[in-house]
Protein backbone atom coordinates (compact mmCIF):
# COMPACT_ATOMS: atom_id res chain seq x y z
CA UNK A 1 0.00 0.00 0.00
CA UNK A 2 1.32 3.43 -0.94
CA UNK A 3 1.72 6.20 1.63
CA UNK A 4 -0.46 9.34 1.39
CA UNK A 5 2.00 11.63 -0.42
CA UNK A 6 3.15 8.88 -2.78
CA UNK A 7 -0.42 7.79 -3.53
CA UNK A 8 -1.24 11.42 -4.34
CA UNK A 9 1.34 11.36 -7.14
CA UNK A 10 -0.86 8.77 -8.84
CA UNK A 11 -4.29 10.00 -7.82
CA UNK A 12 -4.05 13.78 -7.64
CA UNK A 13 -1.18 14.46 -10.04
CA UNK A 14 -1.88 11.56 -12.43
CA UNK A 15 1.72 10.42 -12.65
CA UNK A 16 2.00 6.93 -14.10
CA UNK A 17 3.34 4.06 -12.03
CA UNK A 18 5.92 2.16 -14.07
CA UNK A 19 7.40 -1.30 -13.91
CA UNK A 20 9.97 -3.16 -16.00
CA UNK A 21 7.36 -3.78 -18.70
CA UNK A 22 6.15 -0.18 -19.04
CA UNK A 23 9.18 2.01 -18.36
CA UNK A 24 10.57 1.92 -21.92
CA UNK A 25 7.22 2.90 -23.41
CA UNK A 26 7.05 5.87 -21.02
CA UNK A 27 10.59 6.93 -21.87
CA UNK A 28 9.80 6.81 -25.61
CA UNK A 29 7.36 9.73 -25.01
CA UNK A 30 4.47 10.89 -27.10
CA UNK A 31 4.66 14.00 -29.30
CA UNK A 32 4.47 17.30 -27.43
CA UNK A 33 5.68 15.75 -24.18
CA UNK A 34 8.85 17.01 -22.52
CA UNK A 35 11.91 15.05 -23.58
CA UNK A 36 13.31 14.57 -20.09
CA UNK A 37 11.69 12.15 -17.66
CA UNK A 38 12.06 12.16 -13.89
CA UNK A 39 11.69 8.67 -12.44
CA UNK A 40 10.91 8.60 -8.72
CA UNK A 41 12.34 5.62 -6.89
CA UNK A 42 10.61 6.04 -3.53
CA UNK A 43 11.38 2.84 -1.69
CA UNK A 44 9.43 1.95 1.43
CA UNK A 45 8.46 5.14 3.30
CA UNK A 46 8.36 3.18 6.55
CA UNK A 47 12.08 2.49 6.06
CA UNK A 48 12.97 5.77 4.29
CA UNK A 49 10.51 8.39 5.62
CA UNK A 50 12.05 11.12 3.47
CA UNK A 51 10.40 9.40 0.49
CA UNK A 52 7.20 11.19 1.53
CA UNK A 53 9.03 14.53 1.46
CA UNK A 54 10.38 13.84 -2.03
CA UNK A 55 6.84 12.85 -3.12
CA UNK A 56 5.60 16.27 -1.98
CA UNK A 57 8.44 18.10 -3.76
CA UNK A 58 8.20 16.20 -7.06
CA UNK A 59 5.02 17.90 -8.35
CA UNK A 60 6.55 21.27 -7.46
CA UNK A 61 9.67 20.42 -9.45
CA UNK A 62 7.56 19.32 -12.42
CA UNK A 63 5.74 22.65 -12.20
CA UNK A 64 8.97 24.65 -11.88
CA UNK A 65 10.32 22.90 -14.99
CA UNK A 66 7.01 22.82 -16.87
CA UNK A 67 7.52 21.88 -20.49
CA UNK A 68 10.97 20.47 -19.72
CA UNK A 69 10.22 17.56 -17.37
CA UNK A 70 7.62 14.82 -17.04
CA UNK A 71 7.43 12.47 -14.09
CA UNK A 72 6.61 8.92 -13.13
CA UNK A 73 6.72 6.72 -10.06
CA UNK A 74 8.62 3.46 -10.25
CA UNK A 75 6.52 0.68 -8.72
CA UNK A 76 8.05 -0.57 -5.51
CA UNK A 77 8.10 -4.18 -6.81
CA UNK A 78 10.16 -3.05 -9.83
CA UNK A 79 12.65 -0.80 -8.03
CA UNK A 80 15.36 -3.40 -7.37
CA UNK A 81 15.33 -4.54 -11.00
CA UNK A 82 15.35 -0.99 -12.44
CA UNK A 83 17.78 0.72 -10.06
CA UNK A 84 20.93 -0.48 -11.88
CA UNK A 85 19.49 0.49 -15.29
CA UNK A 86 19.07 4.11 -14.12
CA UNK A 87 22.12 4.40 -11.87
CA UNK A 88 20.12 4.58 -8.63
CA UNK A 89 22.08 3.43 -5.59
CA UNK A 90 20.02 4.78 -2.67
CA UNK A 91 16.37 5.34 -1.94
CA UNK A 92 14.59 7.62 -2.35
CA UNK A 93 16.06 9.03 -5.57
CA UNK A 94 15.02 10.95 -8.65
CA UNK A 95 16.60 9.72 -11.90
CA UNK A 96 16.59 12.04 -14.92
CA UNK A 97 16.50 10.33 -18.31
CA UNK A 98 16.38 11.71 -21.87
CA UNK A 99 16.31 9.66 -25.07
CA UNK A 100 17.01 6.52 -23.05
CA UNK A 101 20.19 8.03 -21.60
CA UNK A 102 20.69 8.62 -17.89
CA UNK A 103 21.40 12.28 -17.22
CA UNK A 104 21.93 11.84 -13.50
CA UNK A 105 20.46 10.86 -10.16
CA UNK A 106 19.49 13.12 -7.27
CA UNK A 107 19.46 10.97 -4.13
CA UNK A 108 17.61 11.54 -0.88
CA UNK A 109 15.77 14.70 0.14
CA UNK A 110 17.50 17.94 -0.90
CA UNK A 111 16.98 21.64 -0.27
CA UNK A 112 14.83 23.28 -2.94
CA UNK A 113 17.78 25.29 -4.25
CA UNK A 114 19.84 22.11 -4.61
CA UNK A 115 17.10 20.46 -6.67
CA UNK A 116 16.79 23.50 -8.93
CA UNK A 117 20.53 23.87 -9.38
CA UNK A 118 21.14 20.14 -10.05
CA UNK A 119 18.25 19.77 -12.47
CA UNK A 120 19.24 22.93 -14.37
CA UNK A 121 22.81 21.67 -14.61
CA UNK A 122 21.72 18.24 -15.87
CA UNK A 123 19.31 19.72 -18.42
CA UNK A 124 21.77 22.32 -19.68
CA UNK A 125 24.57 19.76 -20.06
CA UNK A 126 22.32 17.45 -22.07
CA UNK A 127 20.97 20.29 -24.22
CA UNK A 128 24.53 21.46 -24.96
CA UNK A 129 25.54 17.90 -25.89
CA UNK A 130 22.50 17.55 -28.16
CA UNK A 131 23.25 20.83 -29.92
CA UNK A 132 26.83 19.75 -30.63
CA UNK A 133 25.84 16.50 -32.38
CA UNK A 134 25.15 16.98 -36.12
CA UNK A 135 21.60 16.04 -37.04
CA UNK A 136 20.41 16.07 -33.43
CA UNK A 137 18.53 19.00 -31.93
CA UNK A 138 18.03 19.90 -28.32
Amino acid sequence: MLSGPIAQLLDRYCLPELDAGTVERFLARAPRQPETAVLFFAGDPARWPEANDVAVILPELLSAFAGRLRGALIARAAEAALMPRFGVKVLPSLALVRDGQNLGVIPKMQDWSNYIRRIERLLEAEEADAASVPGRSA
